[in-house]
């Protein structure tokens, strides 16, 4: 795909739509927006912070190459942002335990925190556009920013998608894409919203119809790990049986994982959490501690900022940590 300034909307949204936009500005000089924590400073530098702004946690490490590749443009943002948001680093061989907390495996990872609490991230060496409508989602949009215009579009569709009107929501999606058709938001909001209306096909094809660089995006991946997990889930079984199974044999671990599988793709998250929750209070050697790298994959699909993924986080962490 790639972006056509034929936008359907016309008026002050299709004039100043188009995938040529410069998101930059002069970078301002350093300032007291950017710090490294450590695992005892973390709540006072994040918890404590991220109530009175919203604070964006880099986890990283020295051996890891896309670090590198993020840190600089992610510190360029931020400095740009001119305390809109607040950058802490935290280096993860340091100081192993928040990340490990928090369900990261994979770096570089960025999480927001606001009023306490992981609301949104990102995963990989994303460019600096993207960083600008991450911190716009977090934060606000900038004043006088001409993409504005696009990112209030993207949260109508989000709004459309999770109030289930999938059909209005990739009518929106699709009007973006023609301005910038290289719009990770909105590619993975229109893939998402296909599997949401049942064209599960479709939504396949996007995804991998995309060319590399774009495929490797979190959000992406995301959306692809969901056709995954509804593909799989297609040859688990009937769930009404497997319920009579467990109801007969509380410790097959095996079907209750399967019924975890089900009952996530059918949009049931907190069931299927509690069910791979159950297994790892009862056998965390089950199936290499099975239960849990599930969970940790429903994560990656759900969102950091899910309720499903902020109730299930709060009662694994009591089970890893208690």
């Amino acid at each position: 795909m790639s972006g056509v300034n034929n936008n359907p909307y016309g008026g002050s949204f299709g004039s100043q739509m188009s995938a040529s936009v410069d998101l930059g500005g002069a970078q301002a000089a350093a300032g007291g927006h950017i710090k490294d924590t450590t695992t005892a400073a973390f709540t006072k530098d994040v918890l404590e912070e991220s109530r009175r702004q919203p604070v964006l946690v880099d986890f990283w490490a020295p051996w890891c190459g896309p670090c590198k590749q993020l840190t600089p443009v992610l510190e360029k943002v931020v400095d740009e942002a001119r305390g809109r948001v607040k950058l802490v680093k935290l280096n993860i061989d340091d100081h192993p335990s928040i990340p490990g907390q928090l369900g990261i495996q994979s770096i570089p990872a960025v999480i927001a925190f606001v009023n306490g609490r992981p609301v949104d991230g990102f995963m990989g060496a994303v460019p600096d556009s993207q960083i600008r409508q991450f911190i716009d989602r977090i934060a606000g949009p900038a004043a006088d920013d001409p993409a504005v215009e696009i990112a209030a579009v993207l949260d109508e569709a989000d709004g459309l998608a999770a109030a289930g009107d999938f059909e209005a929501a990739s009518q929106l999606y699709g009007a973006v894409l023609q301005a910038d058709g290289d719009n990770v938001r909105a590619l993975a909001g229109l893939a998402g919203s296909l599997i949401g209306g049942g064209e599960h096909g479709q939504a396949r094809e996007l995804v991998d119809s995309l060319p590399e660089e774009l495929s490797k995006d979190a959000a992406i991946q995301a959306v692809v790990k969901k056709l995954d997990q509804i593909e799989e889930a297609r040859k688990l079984g009937d769930p009404v049986a497997i319920e009579r199974e467990l109801a007969l044999n509380p410790e097959h671990h095996e079907a209750r994982m399967k019924l975890a599988k089900i009952l996530n793709v059918e949009g049931k998250r907190d069931e299927a959490a509690d069910h791979l929750l159950f297994i790892m209070r009862r056998d965390r050697a089950f199936d290499d501690d099975g239960a849990r790298r599930q969970l940790l994959q429903f994560f990656d699909v759900w969102g950091v900022k899910d309720p499903a993924t902020i109730a299930a986080r709060r009662k694994l962490s009591s089970i890893l940590f208690s």
